[in-house]
């Protein structure tokens, strides 16, 4: 009979109250799947050096060092200064005087993508990728025979040392929580194994901000309630954490015990496609703003086409000089077919936000909820992820 709907609701909410894992009260023994998380080491810049060799054993970070610019990735000889992804490039050059910019190369990026999920299709076809540079792989079956997890991993990381140059790092558990925790405890090029016996004494010690889907403000909220590592956590009832976390209560609780019950998902659906730019000043004049609003529509629309993949929900982003950020969305009975209808459409959401006080830093231009054909999309292209691991 199957077990889904309502009813699987109730079930997983009482064996919860009852400390039972949800997988084992529905006849699931999740403990004997093998995943795999590989996650490629520091991948942008790693590649800058593979190809230049002039930059190899020097800090280098791909992005712009343009006042506006912003870090996309950093080499491990970038970080020992404290450079990391996503950080101003004025800060990461005044952490790192001597820091070596290269542009981002994102073809060549993908194309290596490619050749390493080629590697792991040799193994198993149940990948989810989670960005160009890591992804899932369940190899409870395995298309080799290899009879251990982290023996797989091993051969793997080989596979793509040997067809790349690159390194990669492996985590390897019996859930995807655990098999993404365990690829950070040896970086790089290293990898570790969490077995069932060991999962749940292997998230008590573990800081909450390690906690993969517990971001630096529920890190804090969290410090304040006293929970401070995964046994702090632990000891939390689901009544409590449902009163101060909400719907994540029960993910929380889940976590805390070594529980994940999410299976490896291959072909991943995108929900969304957007672009968006900094400016080199903050912007006042509406018709300056504009003008930045109809160059990231035209950057979504050409992708739409390329792809024939059109969305119902146009969303505007700003951000502020002051780093604050709001957003405007409408969504349509259809998708939008036509750049002069999205056009219209990204300059009256981003007229709601006037009259501007306070500068504008950027702008951004996203589409969603999208089909093809009138078909839900099934299967996309990896998304770009920023090479920081």
């Amino acid at each position: 009979m199957p077990v889904d709907g309502p009813s699987v609701q109730i079930i997983f909410r009482s064996v919860i109250d009852c400390g039972v894992t949800p997988g084992k009260a529905l006849g699931i023994d999740i403990s004997v799947r093998k995943i795999i998380h590989i996650d490629m080491d520091a991948f942008f810049a790693s590649i800058e050096q593979r190809d230049n060799p002039e930059l190899r054993g020097r800090p280098v970070a791909v992005g712009y060092a343009a006042k506006r610019g912003v870090v996309a990735a950093a080499s491990y000889e970038a970080r020992t200064f404290g450079v990391r992804s996503a950080m101003p490039s004025v800060t990461a050059l005044r952490k790192c005087p001597h820091l070596v910019f290269v542009p981002p190369r994102f073809e060549v990026y993908r194309a290596v993508s490619m050749e390493i999920r080629a590697i792991f299709l040799e193994y198993t076809p149940i990948i989810e990728p989670l960005s160009l540079d890591e992804a899932f792989l369940d190899v409870t079956e395995n298309l080799r025979g290899v009879p251990t997890a982290s023996q797989m991993a091993k051969e793997i990381r080989a596979r793509i040392r040997e067809l790349t140059g690159l390194t990669a790092s492996a985590g390897v558990s019996y859930n995807k929580f655990l098999a993404k925790l365990a690829s950070d405890q040896r970086k790089p090029n290293g990898q570790f194994v969490v077995p069932p016996e060991m999962g749940e004494a292997f998230v008590e010690g573990l800081p909450i901000e390690r906690f993969h889907g517990v971001g630096p403000v529920t890190a804090e909220k969290m410090k304040r309630l006293g929970i401070h590592t995964g046994v702090d956590l632990k000891q939390k009832a689901l009544l409590f954490l449902e009163e101060h976390f909400g719907r994540s209560a029960a993910w929380y609780f889940g976590i805390a015990r070594g529980q994940d019950d999410r299976p490896v998902v291959p072909n991943r659906p995108r929900k969304s496609s957007g672009s968006e730019t900094t400016f080199d000043r903050d912007l006042f004049l509406a018709e300056e703003i504009e003008e930045g609003i109809l160059r990231m529509a035209e950057d979504v629309w050409v992708w739409c086409q390329d792809k024939q993949i059109y969305g119902q929900t146009v969303t505007v982003k700003v951000k502020y000089a002051d780093f604050q950020t709001v957003t405007r969305s409408r969504t349509l009975q259809s998708p939008i077919r036509s750049p002069a209808h999205l056009r219209e459409l990204c300059v009256a959401l981003v007229r709601t936000v006037y009259p501007v006080t306070i500068g504008i830093r950027l702008v951004g231009v996203s589409v969603s909820k999208l089909s093809q054909g009138g078909e839900t999309i099934l299967q996309m292209d990896l998304p770009i992820g920023d090479g920081e691991d």
